[in-house]
């Protein structure tokens, strides 16, 4: 890696830019003390971690902020008059604002606190989709869609017979623009796709994407889970009128997501569930909702996670995303060089446009073979379908191995991922 200072243009508070101005060749290593669970040995070997696409480890920082809030501030939020209740509201809906600065959302009200991405989507299937889809409308999605951006509107198609189109992809993973407009009809009322594919990295075209969308009257879904931890995002200047991510794989606990919605499009949709919090009186002959975001957060809510969530944020800005993103994308070519030398292994997915995740199979070997004994070296990788099963059957096989990176992997940690790789090769050769 070459050892020159980041560029200025960083995603960080304005006080704390000097973290943007470090060496790069530093990063990994400056922050990876910041991780305890990557401290420790698998099987006598130091632990590689290559499977943050599925789950990302947690820094310290992000722990540290969880344990003093159920230490000191712990109460159940926006009913109790009390001190502690008081306290726990204040973080908890300052949150917002630290997601809204990150995405660069327009309004605090824009930002609804969800259970995971999944969660979020099936917010919108059930109270958008619901309210605004008819029969023979149309929603648009791609072949290398997650299961949780599939089956949402599958069940909204069964419901009420809706159409789902769907766009073809490139031998090389690639989404085309051409292939998306040729999707478009007047029957198009949205179109809902990955920005970042959790199996093969392709970073879709989503700005050419979601203004397709508005040239044809329709609305745009960006599901952002494999997006966020690797790259600034800004919602207003894409203009998407739904994005979703979780916290878990930006570095935050699970239990916390979020669905950022146009305040516009959420003032029209009725709650998704119903319960406390979502209410603004209940009596047995009717009941009437909150405004937006709380109408859309019945119960009582991840509290402790969506601090955490909001500890995460923090911690990643502060590096700065366009940092992480470079960092990620010169592993990602290191380890592209190294693995396409080992001659029974075939890269799945060889867009140059990718973030830091390589899917690969090996001759002769099982995916879970290969993640088995990976993992007696100390690798952890990911194996499966990576809930991308009609992606998977569209390219020919059962499932891949996958290593994805994040902000805390080194070149050390690609060449632990080589030398395991080789024992695959000497085992099933």
């Amino acid at each position: 890696m070459a050892n020159e200072a980041a560029s200025p243009v960083c995603y960080a508070p304005a006080d704390e830019l000097f973290a943007c101005a470090a060496p790069r060749i530093y990063m990994a290593e400056q922050y990876r003390k910041d991780f305890p669970v990557l401290d420790q040995k698998i099987h006598d070997h130091p632990l590689v971690y290559l499977d943050n696409a599925a789950s990302a480890q947690k820094p310290r920082m992000v722990m540290d902020a969880m344990t003093r809030f159920m230490e000191n501030d712990y109460a159940n939020i926006h009913r109790g008059v009390h001190e502690l209740s008081v306290r726990a509201t204040d973080k908890y809906e300052a949150v917002r604002g630290t997601v809204r600065r990150f995405i660069n959302a327009a309004h605090d009200d824009e930002i609804i606190f969800v259970r995971g991405a999944t969660d979020a989507i099936n917010l919108v299937a059930a109270s958008w989709g619901r309210t605004f889809l008819k029969a023979g409308d149309e929603i648009i999605l791609t072949t290398l869609e997650h299961h949780a951006n599939i089956v949402p509107w599958q069940m909204l198609r069964d419901s009420i017979g809706i159409k789902l189109v769907v766009v073809p992809i490139t031998p090389e993973g690639d989404v085309r623009i051409e292939d998306v407009k040729a999707a478009f009809t007047s029957r198009t009322k949205l179109v809902s796709v990955a920005h970042v594919s959790n199996a093969l990295g392709t970073v879709l075209p989503v700005a050419e994407i979601i203004k397709l969308a508005h040239e044809h009257n329709a609305l745009a879904l960006i599901d952002g889970c494999q997006a966020v931890s690797h790259m600034p995002v800004d919602v207003r200047g894409l203009d998407a009128d739904f994005y979703v991510f979780s916290g878990h794989k930006l570095y935050g606990p699970t239990g916390s997501a979020i669905l950022y919605d146009k305040r516009e499009i959420l003032k029209q949709m009725p709650p998704y569930q119903g319960g406390g919090d979502m209410i603004a009186s209940v009596s047995f002959k009717e009941t009437t909702y909150k405004e937006p975001p709380h109408r859309f957060e019945a119960g009582t809510p991840a509290i402790t996670e969506i601090i955490g969530l909001g500890a995460a944020i923090e911690y990643v800005s502060t590096i700065g995303l366009n940092r992480i993103a470079r960092h990620e994308n010169e592993l990602l070519a290191y380890a592209t060089e190294k693995l396409r030398a080992i001659n029974s292994l075939k890269i799945i997915g060889t867009t140059p446009n990718k973030a830091g995740i390589i899917s690969f199979t090996m001759e002769g070997a099982h995916p879970h073979d290969i993640g088995t004994i990976l993992d007696r070296q100390g690798v952890a990788v990911r194996a499966g379908h990576h809930c991308a099963q009609p992606l998977m059957e569209f390219l020919g096989i059962a499932a891949t191995a996958r290593a994805s990176f994040g902000l805390y992997n080194t070149k050390a940690d690609v060449d632990a991922l080589v030398a395991a790789l080789r024992k695959v090769q000497e085992i099933f050769a």
